[in-house]
């Protein structure tokens, strides 16, 4: 499917400084268009768009989100959270997209929740119908803090990253940030509490002491002692959205098949599995279904060849 469909009549094409594909809500868009830009191909469209979020694709096989929010230091509301709960729904679904990018526009990459939206429906007191209150999609905030999934995320952290954004980042695969970028859990400080997964996340990645610091203080972290601690893979003075579209190109050079697996591993032993039950599932529930498959096949080969190998799209 293509973006000539009638699936996708309520995105246009837009330009953006760099060379990527940009889908918009057509309300946001000016008419005067290039119409010669290529389009990806992809089996079902994405979710219908929200006009705070940027779809783009650097690279055929990378989906690139952008939280546009600027104003409001890309501050997340409920629609917000529950299309990105779709979008990556639908990410992990699509054959040609192997590695995700998630960044922000303006001096923040996400300062957390909308309170104003949150102190306004406080205000109003509970809902007589549940499904109308600020509920949060399974996935999390920002469909990212609780997110289970099938491929990787890479977070290109542009600026500021406070509550539910550094919630994000904490449950991300990768995280790329920018030397400006400023990483905080501040809950404490308003009265609330880091619940949208982080709080029983982080202390696996920066262990106990370190994990109370950041959640009884409230306290910032910058970019370099983020990294320090394990919350950071790498720190990069400008271009980190270049830098994550690197890291994805690395990725997405590899076996989509092995690429699943291997991050499911992964992911099993960080949420507290033991590492034999872990592997045994892995064996179990994922080698299985891989091995002696397409890409395993063309792997070997190539290798046995010396060429590099031409992957399938992934049916896991």
């Amino acid at each position: 499917m293509s973006l000539s469909s009638p699936e996708f009549k309520n995105y246009k094409l837009s330009r953006t400084a760099c060379p990527v594909l940009v889908l918009q809500s057509s309300s946001r868009i000016s008419p005067s268009l290039s119409s010669k830009m290529s389009s990806p191909n992809f089996t079902t469209p994405p979710p219908p768009a929200n006009e705070n979020i940027l779809i783009s694709f650097p690279k055929p096989s990378i989906l690139l989100v952008t939280i546009n929010r600027p104003k409001d230091l890309n501050c997340m509301n409920t629609p917000m959270n529950h299309y990105l709960h779709a979008l990556f729904a639908w990410f992990d679904n699509e054959p040609s997209l192997l590695c995700g990018i998630m960044t922000g526009t303006g001096r923040a990459f996400c300062a957390g929740a909308d309170l104003k939206e949150w102190n306004s429906s406080h205000e109003k007191g509970p809902p007589k119908d549940s499904s109308q209150g600020r509920t949060m999609a399974s996935s999390g905030f920002g469909g990212l803090s609780r997110r289970g999934g099938k491929k990787p995320i890479i977070c290109a952290v542009n600026g500021i990253c406070f509550g539910g954004g550094c919630e994000m980042i904490i449950n991300a695969d990768i995280v790329i940030a920018d030397a400006k970028a400023v990483f905080g859990l501040p809950e404490v400080k308003i009265g609330v509490a880091a619940l949208a997964g982080a709080l029983t996340r982080v202390v696996r990645t920066v262990g106990k002491q370190r994990a109370m610091e950041m959640v009884l203080t409230g306290r910032p972290l910058p970019a370099e002692e983020a990294r320090e601690w394990g919350l950071v893979n790498k720190v990069v003075k400008g271009g980190v959205v270049d830098e994550a579209i690197k890291m994805a190109d690395l990725i997405c050079a590899n076996s989509p098949d092995s690429v699943i697996v291997s991050r499911e591993g992964v992911k099993l032993g960080w949420e507290g599995v033991g590492a034999e039950e872990g592997t045994r599932l892995v064996a179990e529930n994922w080698y299985s279904r891989i091995d002696g498959g397409e890409n395993m096949k063309e792997g070997v080969r190539s290798f046995v060849e010396k060429r590099k190998p031409k992957w399938v799209p992934s049916k896991l």
